[in-house]
């Protein structure tokens, strides 16, 4: 593999985890306070399953930020995915504080229906470019998919 390659694959892995971290990082506290005393539905997932899921997804993205941008296709095609891709990781770091440091549920909520929404038009746009790298945000959608239900039965319960 060139050198340019190996690099442009460790920055693709490195800003999606950065943002993730960073997002985690600055929110954690609120996840032993003010988080454990809300009102949960019976499918909440216990705490510690989060950071690992959330790593995976990162690197997953990652791999197929890759793909897109070494992926022989128009030009025009691989921006578009690269801008959305952006966008829609954008909006997946400020979930995180509108969620948990403002803790505005419901704001969260239609957010990450935004963000989902966001996500599904850059999966159609990575398809255009590599199909691989389409597949590999399904686990991401489908992730984003429970947390929008998650985020739905919490701002109902409080």
């Amino acid at each position: 593999m060139k050198l340019s390659k190996v690099i442009t694959l460790i920055v693709c892995l490195i800003v999606p985890l950065a943002v993730g971290g960073f997002a985690g990082v600055e929110t954690a506290q609120n996840i032993t306070t003010w988080y454990v005393d809300l009102v949960k539905p019976w499918f909440n997932p216990p705490n510690y399953l989060f950071g690992p899921v959330w790593t995976l997804l990162y690197i997953l993205m990652g791999i197929a930020m890759y793909l897109v941008f070494w992926t022989f296709s128009s030009a025009v095609l691989r921006k578009q995915a690269i801008i959305l891709f952006a966008t829609q990781l954008l909006f997946n770091f400020a979930w995180s504080f509108i969620f948990f440091k403002y803790h505005q549920l419901g704001w969260a909520l239609f957010e990450i229906i935004i963000m989902w929404i966001l996500i599904f038009i850059t999966i159609m746009a990575f398809a255009k470019v590599s199909k691989v790298a389409a597949w590999l945000l399904v686990p991401y959608i489908s992730w984003v998919s429970f947390a929008t239900i998650l985020n739905f039965a919490i701002w109902r319960l409080n």
